[in-house]
C-alpha cells in the first residue's frame, strides 16, 4: 500500500460529524433552565424572544384543529389534558412545573411533535424562544 492510497479524504459523515460538533455549544441542547433554553432559540433566530407573540402562537389555532391551548390551557397554569387522548399534562409554566423546560432534549422532542400537531410543521426557534418567554412571565 502506497502512502497516497491511505491519505483518503474523510467521508461526508465525518465531516458533517466534526461541524456539528463545533456548533454543539451554540444549540439549544445545552440549556438547562427555561430561560438559558430561550435565549438559545434567540440566538438561533437572531431576534429578542417577544412573550406577547408566544401568547399569541400558543393561543392560536393556525387553521388547524388544535392550538396549544386546547390541551395546556388558555393560561398553562395547571395541568391540562390531551384533546384526543384525554390523558392527563402537567402544568407548562415553569414556575408551576419546575421540570419543565429543564431538559433541553426533553423540550425538543415535545416542540418537534406538538409543533407537527398544531401547525403541521417544525417551529422556528423565534417561535419557541417567543413560547419560551411568555411562559415564564406566568407566576403563582
Amino acid at each position: 500500500m502506497n502512502r497516497q492510497s491511505r491519505l483518503r479524504p474523510a467521508p461526508h459523515w465525518q465531516i458533517a460529524l466534526a461541524a456539528l460538533a463545533c456548533v454543539m455549544p451554540l444549540t439549544p441542547a445545552r440549556a438547562a433552565s427555561p430561560a438559558e433554553l430561550a435565549t438559545a432559540y434567540a440566538a438561533q433566530s437572531g431576534a429578542s424572544p417577544r412573550p406577547a407573540s408566544g401568547q399569541q402562537f400558543f393561543t392560536s389555532n393556525h387553521g388547524r384543529a388544535w392550538s396549544c391551548a386546547s390541551c395546556h390551557g388558555e393560561v398553562p397554569t395547571q395541568a391540562g389534558r390531551h384533546a384526543a387522548t384525554g390523558k392527563p399534562i402537567g402544568a407548562l409554566a415553569p414556575a408551576f412545573n419546575p421540570e419543565r423546560f429543564s431538559d433541553a432534549e426533553k423540550a425538543e422532542k415535545w416542540f418537534r411533535r406538538n409543533c407537527s400537531d398544531v401547525i403541521g410543521r417544525e417551529c422556528t426557534a423565534a417561535e419557541k424562544a417567543d413560547v419560551i418567554a411568555w411562559l415564564m412571565t406566568l407566576k403563582p
